[in-house]
């Protein structure tokens, strides 16, 4: 069973009106709403709600006896101001859904209308709406959830767009496919003064301009080597915007990467290290803390075979190119408890990069995703 032109008519209106009015993580209570809209005209046979958060559950049982498979994608969209011109651009100022969390929401809500017209023959499917993605609280904080027990999945697969590959080819691979990364916020604590008696205070300046080349430069190696590390400083705030006060406090900002889990701890003393040594040398006091805490992403290899084998039955071309990503995702914690794998959905090859201001998803994916999930759920529950 396939999708109607009807039904994508339809479909590109939803994802379209989902780009309008995003929601960041941990806001979602609007969308969350439209999902349930939209999956009640499809007649699930549980709908669950509020899981994790703004979370939302659908689940579609088979006639027998057999596994869950979750199919998983994001509610959240990004703290971005949008600058395309697009009829259906965000209304939301400073707000966007510039990772195609909108799309992925769309190519679920078409796998819903397929699974209310014909279910699987057996086990049952779990249609998963996440929340909160972009700051990596949202999965495990479904998963923590005592209602996510009842919906528990055997296997568990996810998709991202993936903008630099063409159109509609599929990144997969099994192992590492995205980064673990973790922001590590840095405060330093000297003693401001007036800015004509400077000598008086001890500014935080010869620190800060300091640690933003020492830590970039604790980066190294590419994503497949397994020594890989990547800080990127991504803020910096000192003082108060003022001409008459020299600075007495600063707050840097930087994302710490590496390939797997377990080189983060690595990369985590390094930094802390280097803070702690050129704070003291400079004689201020510094702390750090670490949040948007994300774990790698790895897929397994069953559920790795399981995906390319629908991928060959549809006729869509797919290989290892752009993988593993430097970017972050919180599916992984998924496979901790079922067979899992995320596959990456070529937006082609010249499509504005994620999280850029003018990014849109591509509409032509939506029917692509629909086909793979839809074809993934039959080969494994008939």
């Amino acid at each position: 069973m396939t999708l109607t032109n009807t039904d994508i008519v339809e479909l590109t209106g939803f994802r379209r009106r989902l780009h309008r009015f995003p929601e960041v993580s941990g806001e979602e209570k609007e969308t969350a709403a439209r999902i349930c809209a939209m999956l009640a005209q499809h007649s699930p046979d549980q709908t669950i709600t509020e899981l994790g958060g703004h979370g939302v559950a659908a689940v579609f049982n088979g006639a027998d006896e057999g596994p869950t498979v979750l199919f998983r994608c994001e509610l959240d969209a990004l703290p971005i101001f949008e600058t395309s011109d697009i009829s259906h651009r965000s209304t939301i100022p400073g707000k966007g859904h510039l990772c195609g969390h909108d799309g992925h929401m769309t190519i679920i809500a078409g796998l819903a209308r397929i699974l209310s017209r014909n279910r699987p023959a057996r086990g049952r499917v779990v249609l998963l709406f996440q929340p909160a993605e972009e700051n990596g609280v949202g999965a495990e904080a479904v998963i923590a959830d005592p209602k996510f027990e009842t919906i528990a999945p055997d296997f568990a697969f996810s998709l991202h767009n993936m903008p630099g590959l063409p159109l509609g080819h599929v990144g997969l691979k099994s192992g590492p496919v995205n980064c673990a990364s973790r922001g590590m916020r840095i405060t330093l604590f000297g003693k401001s003064s007036h800015a004509s008696e400077p000598e008086k205070g001890n500014s935080p300046m010869p620190v800060l301009s300091s640690l933003m080349p020492a830590l970039t430069a604790l980066s190294e190696g590419l994503p497949e080597d397994e020594d890989f590390a990547l800080a990127t400083i991504t803020h910096a705030q000192m003082g108060a915007p003022a001409f008459g006060i020299a600075p007495g406090e600063a707050t840097l900002f930087v994302t710490l990467r590496t390939l797997v889990d377990e080189r983060m701890q690595a990369l985590c003393d390094r930094a802390g290290a280097l803070l702690a040594d050129t704070a003291k040398t400079h004689g201020l006091r510094a702390s750090h803390s670490y949040e948007d805490v994300f774990l790698h992403c790895e897929n397994g290899t069953q559920a790795t075979a399981i995906i390319a084998r629908a991928l060959d039955a549809l006729g869509i071309s797919h290989d290892e190119r752009g993988l593993p990503m430097r970017a972050s995702e919180d599916f992984g914690r998924f496979g901790h408890d079922a067979k899992s794998a995320m596959l990456f959905l070529g937006a082609g090859k010249d499509h504005a990069a994620l999280h850029n201001p003018d990014y849109d998803f591509p509409d032509d994916l939506i029917l692509q995703g629909v086909r793979i999930f839809e074809r993934i759920t039959r080969d494994l529950l008939g």
